[in-house]
C-alpha cells in the first residue's frame, strides 16, 4: 500500500513544497499572462470588494507585492496598478491579481513617497465595468524583512501540530524555525510558548518547550543551548520572555495557567492564570531570581525599555477568599482579575531592580491593560485594553491603545490623564470591532505588527501599519500572500509575530536534537551578579 504518510519526513516536506511551488507558479502564470486593460467600458462610483482589503493602505518601500482577489461576481477581472509611465497589469477567470514580484520591485521604487494608484476592471455578462480606482501609498521607511510565528490551530482542536516559522516579508518565502512534532510521538506530546529576540537578532533567540522533552532553548551567536528552568522557588519554568536589550539576561513572567470554556458568551474560551510572578536569568551564569512575587499581585508580561534601565510589566490585585490559591475560585471571579501597567527601574551596572511604579491604572477604570510595548525611540507605550483578563487574543473587545510617555513624565497629574489629553488613547484609526492583540514595534519604530481576528473572528491573522513620528496610524494592511486566498484557507492562527532582521539559520533538527538532551536545574540566587 503506498501511503504518503508513511514516506519519511524529509521527503514529505520535500514533496509538499514542490507541490506548493508548482501550484504558485501555475497560480501566478494563470493571474498575470497576457492580461490586458478593456478598451470599452463604464465607469463605477463605487470601490470594488476585494480581499485582501488593501484600498487605500500605506506600505513600506520593501514589502512584497500586493495581491488580491475581486470578491464580486464577474467572469474574468483585470487589475492595473500604475505609477506615472509605469504600469503592472494583472487578472484572469480565477478573478485574483498577483503582480511579479521583480516588477513591483521596480514599481514602488519609483512609486517612493508616492501613490500607486489601482483600477479593477470587471466583465460581467460580456459588459466590462470599471471600478472607483483606490490607491497604496508606498511609504520611503522600509520594514525589517521577517517575522516570525507560532502557526497553531483554535486550542480546542489541538496544541501538539504546531510550528514556529518565519517568513520573508520581502517575498512570500516561509520556513519552519521549529516544529514541535519533532520531539512528539504517538504517546507523549510536547508544545512550545513564546519566541523572543534580542532587538530582533535572529541570532540571539529563546523558546520554551514543555511537557515531552521540556526547557528552556537558547540560541545566542551560535550557540546553543537547553535550560531547565525548574527550581522549587519558582512558580514554574519561564513563560513569557523579554530579552534585556545588550545583557545577556531574560526577564520572564512563571504562570499558574489554566484554560476554561464558556456556554454562552460569544468568547468561548478563556485563559487565566491561578498564580503568577517575575523572575530574571542570567544567561552566562544559568541563575534566576525572582523580581516580584507577591502572593496578592499576578505578575505578567515584563518588557524592557530600549535604553535598558526600566522593566515595565501588568500586575492584577488578587485575593482568594480562603486566602490559598484555588483555580476554580479564580475561574469564576475571572472578570474580577483586571491587570495595570507598572514599571521599575532597573541599573545596568549594579543589576539591581527599584520599587514598583504605577504608569496606568486600568482597573480603576474598570479595565484590564496588557502586553506593555515600548518604541525604541522609548516615547510610545502601546498595549492592549480588555474589559478583564490577561489573555485578550480571545476577547473580542480587545483594543491597541497607546500612551505617550514623554508627555506622561512631563505630566504634574497624572489622574488628570484621559483620552482627552492624547497622552493615552484608543488607536482608532487601526483598530476594528473584533480581536486586537499581540502587538511589535519594528527595530525602527516605524512599523506595527499586530494579530487581529477582523477578518473572520476565528483566526489570527497578522496586521502591519505604519506608525508616524508622533504615534499616528495608518489603516493596516494584512500580511500579503502570493495567493491572496491563501490565509481564508488556512485553518490556523499566526500567534505572536515578531520582527526580525533576517532569518533563523540553524536546522529544526538540530534545535530537536537539543532539547531531546538532560540538563541540571539553574541556580536560584537572592541577587543577581555584576
Amino acid at each position: 500500500m503506498n501511503n504518503k504518510n508513511s514516506l519519511p519526513l524529509p521527503t514529505r516536506l520535500f514533496r509538499t513544497g514542490l507541490t506548493i511551488a508548482l501550484g504558485l507558479f501555475v497560480l501566478l502564470l494563470a493571474s498575470c499572462q497576457q492580461a490586458k486593460v478593456p478598451a470599452n467600458y463604464t465607469k463605477s462610483d463605487q470601490l470594488p470588494k476585494i480581499y485582501p482589503e488593501y484600498t487605500n493602505v500605506t506600505v513600506p518601500i520593501n514589502i512584497a507585492p500586493l495581491s488580491f482577489e475581486l470578491q464580486q461576481p464577474a467572469s474574468q477581472m483585470v487589475a492595473r496598478y500604475s505609477f506615472e509611465n509605469d504600469e503592472i497589469v494583472c487578472g484572469g477567470e480565477d478573478l485574483k491579481a498577483c503582480p511579479d514580484i521583480d516588477d513591483w520591485k521596480q514599481l514602488t521604487q519609483k512609486a517612493s513617497g508616492k501613490d500607486i494608484q489601482v483600477e479593477v476592471y470587471a466583465e460581467k455578462d460580456g459588459q466590462w465595468t470599471r471600478f472607483k480606482p483606490f490607491t497604496i501609498t508606498v511609504s520611503p521607511d522600509s520594514i525589517d524583512p521577517y517575522i516570525s510565528y507560532r502557526l497553531i490551530s483554535p486550542s480546542y482542536v489541538t496544541y501538539e501540530e504546531l510550528t514556529i516559522s518565519q517568513r520573508s516579508l520581502e517575498t512570500y518565502d516561509e520556513s519552519v524555525i521549529y516544529d514541535n512534532m519533532l520531539c512528539g510521538d504517538e504517546v507523549n506530546g510536547q508544545c512550545i510558548n513564546c519566541h523572543n529576540y534580542q532587538m530582533q537578532n535572529p541570532n540571539r533567540f529563546q523558546f520554551h518547550a514543555r511537557q515531552q522533552h521540556g526547557g528552556t532553548f537558547i540560541a545566542y551567536d551560535g550557540e546553543m543551548k537547553k535550560v531547565n528552568m525548574a527550581n522549587d522557588s519558582l512558580l514554574s519554568a519561564g513563560v513569557y520572555p523579554s530579552w534585556h536589550p545588550w545583557l545577556k539576561l531574560i526577564a520572564y513572567s512563571t504562570n499558574k495557567t489554566m484554560q476554561s470554556f464558556h456556554t454562552r458568551d460569544i468568547n468561548k474560551i478563556e485563559v487565566l492564570d491561578s498564580e503568577s510572578d517575575l523572575m530574571v536569568y542570567d544567561v552566562d551564569r544559568e541563575e534566576v531570581m525572582n523580581i516580584e512575587n507577591d502572593p496578592h499581585e499576578f505578575e505578567i508580561f515584563p518588557f524592557w525599555a530600549p535604553d535598558g534601565k526600566m522593566l515595565y510589566y501588568c500586575s492584577a490585585h488578587f485575593e482568594y477568599s480562603a486566602d490559598t490559591v484555588n483555580s476554580a475560585e479564580a475561574i469564576q471571579r475571572g472578570m474580577e482579575i483586571k491587570y495595570s501597567i507598572y514599571r521599575k527601574t532597573f541599573d545596568p551596572e549594579t543589576r539591581e531592580f527599584g520599587p514598583r511604579e504605577m504608569v496606568f491604572d486600568a482597573a480603576s477604570l474598570g479595565k484590564s491593560a496588557t502586553l506593555p510595548r515600548i518604541s525604541p525611540d522609548g516615547r510610545f507605550l502601546m498595549f492592549t485594553l480588555g474589559e478583564w483578563g490577561c489573555f485578550h487574543i480571545w476577547h473580542r473587545d480587545a483594543d491597541l491603545w497607546m500612551i505617550d510617555l514623554q508627555a506622561l513624565n512631563k505630566a504634574h497629574n497624572k489622574e488628570q490623564l484621559d483620552e482627552g489629553t492624547m497622552l493615552i488613547r484608543p488607536l482608532k484609526e487601526i483598530n476594528s470591532d473584533n480581536v486586537e492583540s499581540y502587538h511589535t514595534w519594528s527595530s525602527t519604530g516605524r512599523w506595527l505588527v499586530f494579530s487581529s481576528r477582523r477578518t473572520d473572528g476565528v483566526y489570527t491573522r497578522p496586521f502591519i501599519a505604519h506608525i508616524d513620528a508622533n504615534g499616528k496610524g495608518t489603516k493596516p494592511f494584512e500580511l500579503p500572500c502570493a495567493d491572496p486566498d491563501y490565509h481564508r484557507q488556512l485553518m490556523k492562527s499566526y500567534n505572536i509575530p515578531e520582527f526580525m532582521r533576517g532569518p533563523v539559520t540553524i536546522k529544526p533538527q538540530d534545535i530537536a536534537a537539543l532539547l531531546k538532551t538532560d540538563v541540571e536545574p539553574v541556580k536560584y540566587v537572592q541577587h543577581l551578579h555584576k
